[in-house]
């Protein structure tokens, strides 16, 4: 009699947790509510609150749906790139490529290839809010025009934090739900980045090439805040961040490891605890988290599996290479990718570690499209702003669109080929 009374509660349950599923994702794909302040992550967050209060989901179930080893392998992360960022070793490296400015095509190439590089191992957004005043000023000063470099950069972040499984937040969640293996992760992604990224670089070239000249005044040299370089503590944090990878082709808890490495950083001689703690992207923490309890309550409903099912009978099999593809790029650029993401997770299935490579791939990939599409073109926007240089939507889109067909179009072939 109880369990039944149970599975009745449960069952008037399912088209609340439904309608607050769809308010937060459909509030999330417009970034914002009128009349209040909010933006994604405190719409993901008021979500979560309303599933516990509305939807009937109890404090365990919160815990439960959370990713903890998730969160945790992110915290440790922010942690050791706070520690690189307050060495000065961004800087010291925007200020070298920035150096490389007497020939325009091999600078863009220097640009593309180090920023992609970074990008799959230290946090891409830190790479752009570094990156793109440095380089953003010193193409003003050379009087070239800097938005089809800005936006290379942007391009390059997306890709380059596609190549491993710790260059984005999202790709982490992906490799934690999957438990996809960081080597084989690394040697399946790597053709299809290399891909996207030579073609992103021709592509910007041959389009930019014609329009170089700077159509900014140029500036009287603004004052940029730059991190002091330490040469004894970018050391160290590059010999931990080495250490951390290595540690990764080993049966150790990836989660661990990064904690450990953290707590290092922790115990420093030279940064204060609140300097570090402040370099820490809590907000995305608090995006995941509410996006779990979100996302993990629908999942609960069974909406999602009979949405799958309901796909492959009208001929949309999600689980499809293309379909996949094309639906990631589409929903990260609709919704945001760590919202796409997290959704398609709870309905995909991603035993097999292909569909989770593609995922982490479109999702990367598809960033590239628009200027809303990832946090690192709104980074290099807003930073460029900052300077008195307009990265329009259409400027944007006009680099980006061909680059992320380029790409996709890339990594579907391997999927051919590598299966």
């Amino acid at each position: 009699m109880g369990s039944a009374l149970a599975a009745q509660s449960v069952l008037h349950q399912k088209p609340i947790i439904l309608s607050i599923f769809a308010i937060t994702y459909l509030g999330i794909a417009v970034g914002r509510v009128p009349g209040l302040k909010l933006n994604r992550v405190g719409i993901a967050l008021l979500g979560a609150i309303a599933m516990m209060i509305f939807g009937g989901i109890s404090t365990a179930d919160v815990i439960s749906y959370i990713n903890w080893p998730t969160i945790f392998l992110l915290f440790g992360f922010f942690v050791i790139w706070a520690q690189l960022r307050l060495s000065g070793f961004y800087d010291k490296v925007a200020n070298a490529v920035g150096g490389q400015l007497g020939r325009p095509a091999r600078f863009l190439l220097v640009l593309m290839a180090v920023v992609a590089g970074l990008s799959a191992f230290l946090n891409h957004d830190i790479v752009c809010f570094v990156f793109a005043p440095i380089v953003g000023v010193a193409l003003l000063r050379r009087q070239l025009n800097p938005v089809p470099f800005l936006i290379a950069l942007a391009i390059a972040s997306n890709i380059g934090a596609a190549a491993t499984i710790i260059g984005n937040p999202q790709d982490m969640v992906i490799a934690q739900v999957a438990r996809l293996d960081f080597g084989r992760y690394l040697l399946w992604c790597a053709v299809p980045v290399l891909v996207a990224l030579a073609s992103g670089y021709i592509i910007v070239w041959q389009m930019s090439r014609r329009h170089l000249q700077s159509r900014v005044s140029p500036l009287p040299a603004p004052e940029l805040e730059v991190q002091p370089f330490n040469s004894f503590h970018t050391i160290k944090g590059l010999v931990i961040l080495v250490v951390v990878i290595g540690l990764f082709f080993s049966p150790l808890p990836k989660e661990v490891i990064v904690l450990a490495a953290a707590g290092i950083h922790l115990a420093s001689t030279k940064f204060r605890t609140d300097d570090l703690l402040r370099l820490v992207n809590w907000p995305i923490l608090v995006l995941f988290m509410g996006l779990f309890v979100v996302t993990g309550a629908f999942q609960s409903t069974g909406y999602g599996d009979q949405t799958v099912r309901w796909l492959a009978q009208v001929g949309f099999n999600l689980n499809a290479p293309v379909n996949l593809a094309v639906t990631t790029a589409a929903l990260s650029n609709l919704i945001g990718n760590s919202a796409a993401v997290m959704l398609l997770l709870k309905i995909l299935s991603v035993s097999h570690p292909a569909t989770a490579y593609i995922l982490a791939l479109a999702n990367s990939f598809g960033g590239s499209l628009i200027i809303i599409g990832s946090v690192s073109n709104i980074i290099v926007v807003q930073q460029a702003r900052d300077l008195g240089i307009t990265i329009s939507f259409r400027d944007f889109a006009r680099l980006g669109v061909p680059v992320t067909l380029a790409a996709l179009g890339g990594l579907l072939v391997w999927v051919v080929l590598a299966t």
